[in-house]
């Protein structure tokens, strides 16, 4: 009993050791990773133009320029405004917004919910398309179906999603009136976005399900299992399905990522009011505060989805859990 007590405790300290560590990989992972995109950051905004002659108006007389300028800091050399910044960020103050006067993050942050409610609803639609035509695309029946909805997914693949929006506002808007064109006025919105979305993140998703399945049917435990009597049916989906989707599980997760740092052309042509569209508002209006603070969250958010993406696929693999 002592000896299995000890061996409990000894394997608790392990894993205690283990996470920890764990922990503190991912927390200086993230640390460089935000480090480097805000120094980047900060030097290539501000390549793009002189703030104050956005904020001054109409007026473009030196001493408003200048006043402007000594207000916000611009007077300082470079170098000075960087480890100023870098100074605030280490008291999470990412400046203020020198178009609304409001703290630039909280204005990022208050957008946050809208895009991540849009990405939601476009996986949702992606995976309820791309699942089905994946697992049809991978079988070997109805062959001559099947090469069509294949050569169907791979013309969508080059179809760019801008495309698929103006289309789909054409016909549900402009012809038929079913569905608002702009803004979020509540379910109906989402009708229009997410299928966007899903149209240009369905037919790669589709294409790799379709690869893994196919594979899949091609193992010995599987044609074991039908020369046992199991069902075509029971093999796709209790045994080709699920292996499939753990090759793209990795995919879903990068595609989620992808989707909150690519959304903003669908914001902007739906007028969706998520950070994407606030990102494209405050690079036009150089509204360098917010640009900075939407990209610092933005990264945040796919490290820490791609993290999270890594660990469903260790949960559902036992090879990589074990490991």
């Amino acid at each position: 009993m002592a000896v299995l007590q000890d061996d409990n405790s000894s394997r608790w300290r392990r894993t205690t050791v283990l996470a920890l560590k764990s922990a503190g990989s991912l927390g200086g992972q993230l640390v460089l990773l935000i480090f480097v995109t805000l120094t980047l950051l900060f030097f290539l905004v501000r390549l793009t133009g002189d703030p104050a002659m956005a904020l001054s108006g109409d007026s473009v007389e030196e001493e408003v320029l200048e006043a402007i300028r000594k207000l916000y800091g611009l007077d300082q050399p470079l170098l000075v405004q960087y480890f100023i910044y870098l100074k605030n960020v280490l008291y999470l103050d990412l400046g203020t917004s020198w178009v609304s006067g409001r703290a630039a993050l909280d204005v990022a942050l208050e957008r946050m919910p809208a895009t991540l409610s849009l990405a939601a609803a476009g996986i949702t639609v992606n995976l309820l398309i791309a699942i089905p035509l994946g697992t049809f695309i991978g079988t070997d029946r109805f062959p001559l179906l099947r090469r069509v909805v294949d050569f169907m997914v791979f013309i969508g693949q080059g179809i760019p999603g801008y495309v698929v929006a103006l289309f789909l506002i054409q016909l549900f808007v402009v012809e038929w009136r079913l569905a608002p064109s702009t803004g979020n006025v509540g379910l109906a919105s989402y009708f229009l976005p997410s299928i966007t979305i899903a149209s240009f993140l369905a037919p790669k998703l589709a294409r790799v399900i379709g690869v893994n399945v196919a594979d899949t049917l091609k193992e010995d435990y599987v044609v074991m299992a039908r020369a046992q009597g199991a069902s075509y049916a029971s093999v796709v989906f209790r045994h080709a399905l699920p292996n499939a989707m753990l090759g793209a599980t990795a995919l879903i997760g990068t595609q989620i990522a992808g989707l909150v740092n690519g959304i903003i052309i669908t914001e902007t042509i739906f007028g969706w009011p998520g950070v994407g569209r606030l990102l494209l508002d405050s690079v036009l209006l150089l509204d360098f505060p917010v640009v900075q603070a939407v990209v610092i969250v933005t990264t945040i958010f796919v490290f820490l989805t791609n993290w999270g993406a890594d660990r469903v696929i260790e949960l559902i693999d036992p090879r990589l859990r074990n490991r």
